[in-house]
């Protein structure tokens, strides 16, 4: 597989030699010759200096070869370009764009790219951890949309039924874990106090969950 890093620094050179480590043809594109000198020795892929909004450099990369190319410069708008040359030009078929501003993510989405946001999803997860211990993210789909928590059912949860814990579209019991025995319970399943769930959620499900765990230490 051949894929097109469009910037090194901490995301791109590690994102650039994990790819390598896995048996990845990489390319490394930075306008800076020293921030690709950072590289660790042991990385056999391309580097190449330059800009990457200039079509010839992106050509003498290989994009015209390229099954994949990861825009993570620290410019959402250079990201953005450089995703659109490669989706739009040269019709590059897998294309992940960083981006690096919360209030630019808009940016990316109209062009319909991939987008993963670091600082986004971090503070979420630091939310999260502030809100409490007792539930925790051990999955995140997408940019967070949608979410796996885990929580250690309550006593109070006891003899409930999974489908009155998540109701609706929002939150949905994916499995229940007894004893160290997982099964996938249906609709009916009853609860037991101890028991360890696995939730998948939205933002707005997991608010629901939240808020009954909150009143159950509350009673």
């Amino acid at each position: 597989m051949k894929v097109i890093v469009v910037g090194c620094g901490r995301v791109g050179g590690e994102l650039a030699y994990r790819l390598f480590r896995k048996g990845y043809q990489v390319t490394v594109v930075d306008p800076d010759a020293a921030i690709l000198r950072n590289l660790p020795p042991d990385f056999r892929g391309r580097t190449m200096q330059g800009d990457p909004l200039n079509q010839d450099v992106l050509r003498h990369a290989g994009i015209e070869q390229a099954d994949a190319l990861a825009a993570v410069m620290p410019s959402d708008s250079i990201n953005a370009v450089v995703a659109h040359i490669a989706g739009v030009v040269y019709r590059v078929p897998t294309i992940v764009v960083r981006n690096y501003e919360v209030r630019h993510r808009s940016l990316h989405e109209t062009f319909g790219t991939q987008v993963v946001s670091p600082s986004g999803w971090g503070a979420q997860r630091i939310e999260e951890m502030l809100s409490g211990p007792t539930l925790h993210t051990v999955f995140s789909a997408g940019n967070g949309e949608v979410e796996i928590y885990e929580v250690l059912a309550p006593e109070a949860w006891a003899g409930r039924t999974v489908e009155t814990l998540a109701p609706g579209d929002q939150c949905r019991v994916v499995t229940i874990t007894r004893a160290g025995r997982a099964i996938l319970p249906p609709p009916a399943a009853q609860i037991e106090a101890g028991d360890v769930l696995h939730l998948s959620a939205t933002r707005e499900g997991i608010e629901v969950v939240r808020r009954q765990l909150k009143k159950t230490r509350e009673a």
